[in-house]
């Protein structure tokens, strides 16, 4: 299963949710997209290369992310492709209300601090063209084949 859509869209939250129900392995697109310790992308391949590792490597897999690039080049094995798509004041609305990520961030203090520059970048998801944007979103899921939600209210993610 894939899980995408904007930042604060509620795909970390959701991907711990359904483990609880059903076990299987989950890897955030974060953890195979920058170098590490900075903010700086890896090459795409090396990306990829990290995901399909991680695919052959599980039998039952939840991932997900906001990367368009990373994605597309994994639809083929993916069984079920979920677009969380609240909208951006409720993705803004769940950033303000994140709690500490330690595996992104080495203190509470560091990433309050990284706060105000996600809420804007949250807020250009509907005007953004790269592969992190709405647009770039809606054509994986509309191109994707197989089974697939939209889902654009939180209430709707209790029903999976």
């Amino acid at each position: 299963m894939i899980l995408i859509g904007n930042a604060g869209s509620g795909k970390s939250t959701l991907s711990r949710e359904l483990i609880a129900k059903q076990p299987a392995a989950r890897l955030s697109l974060d953890e195979v997209a920058f170098l590490a310790g900075t903010t700086k992308r890896r090459r795409i391949k090396d990306s990829i290369a990290d995901v399909m590792r991680f695919i052959s490597d599980n039998e039952s897999w939840i991932i997900e992310g906001c990367y368009s690039d990373i994605i597309e080049s994994i639809l083929s094995d993916c069984e079920e492709l979920i677009f969380l798509n609240p909208g951006v004041e409720a993705c803004v609305a769940n950033c303000r209300a994140r709690p500490w990520e330690p595996e992104k961030f080495s203190s509470k203090e560091e990433q309050d601090k990284n706060l105000e520059k996600l809420i804007e970048w949250v807020s250009a998801y509907e005007t953004r063209s790269d592969e992190y944007g709405l647009s770039r979103h809606r054509v994986l899921f509309e191109s994707f084949n197989g089974k697939k939600r939209e889902l654009k209210h939180p209430s709707e993610y209790e029903v999976l």
